[in-house]
């Protein structure tokens, strides 16, 4: 009888820590983020960011397309801009990796409140990710601490 306690609580003991136990994951699917294309078809051209998290960003945290002004995304775009391309014409003081590509953008063109609305948007997105700033003020954005 003592032993038929051994055994029924050695059991139960062990059947709790095999159910306890967690099993691998399969997650075989991986959702590939799609690229954000910004374009204007009047002026004939496309932007395209591929950067992990955009897209997601733009769905979640930006604020609605007609939050900001459109002279007021052309303003801090332009601003944006303009330091990003100096950066990128730097790449021994600054990351290659994140300023890779020089922006042609233009305070003369008017590309519209879409195209305006997304590249405030990546420059907002590029700075909390990045830990950067664009605003032309050094350490970190005053959104992100």
């Amino acid at each position: 009888m003592k032993y038929l306690f051994q055994y029924l609580a050695f059991s139960i003991v062990g059947l709790f820590l095999f159910a306890c136990g967690s099993y691998p994951v399969n997650n075989s699917k991986k959702s590939e983020e799609k690229p954000v294309i910004i374009s204007n078809d009047s002026l004939e051209y496309d932007v395209i960011i591929i950067d992990t998290g955009f897209t997601l960003y733009l769905n979640t945290i930006a604020k609605p397309k007609n939050y900001y002004s459109l002279n007021y995304l052309e303003n801090r775009n332009n601003m944006y801009v303009t330091n990003w391309n100096l950066r990128a014409l730097n790449p021994l003081k600054f990351n290659s990796s994140i300023y890779g590509n020089r922006i042609d953008y233009s305070p003369q063109i008017r590309y519209g409140l879409e195209v305006n609305y997304k590249l405030f948007n990546y420059f907002q997105f590029a700075q909390q990710k990045y830990k950067i700033r664009l605003d032309g003020g050094s350490g970190l954005s005053p959104n992100f601490r």
